[in-house]
């Protein structure tokens, strides 16, 4: 699908570059307000550091990943998916 995340680079805490297979390139940004529940051992940057890229989804160690088909239409809108 052409929403799969094929690459990502976190150039800082709390934002992750992403790059999906039809060539979209764009960022996701973390709020701290939106880092609670199954969010919230994000807010370590150690944790957050271990997002991968792995069948078309970014994810973190304890089952925590984000859907490729929003952030792929937020990007595609805004160049970025703010999760506030």
């Amino acid at each position: 699908m052409n929403y799969d995340v094929i690459n990502i680079a976190i150039p800082e805490h709390l934002r992750i570059r992403i790059t999906f297979r039809d060539g979209l390139t764009g960022e996701v940004r973390f709020s701290e307000s939106h880092l609670t529940g199954v969010f919230e051992s994000l807010k370590n940057p150690e944790i957050f550091n271990q997002a991968r890229c792995d069948h078309g989804f970014v994810e973190w160690p304890g089952e925590i990943d984000l859907a490729p088909d929003a952030m792929h239409e937020e990007i595609g809108k805004n160049g970025c998916w703010v999760l506030s």
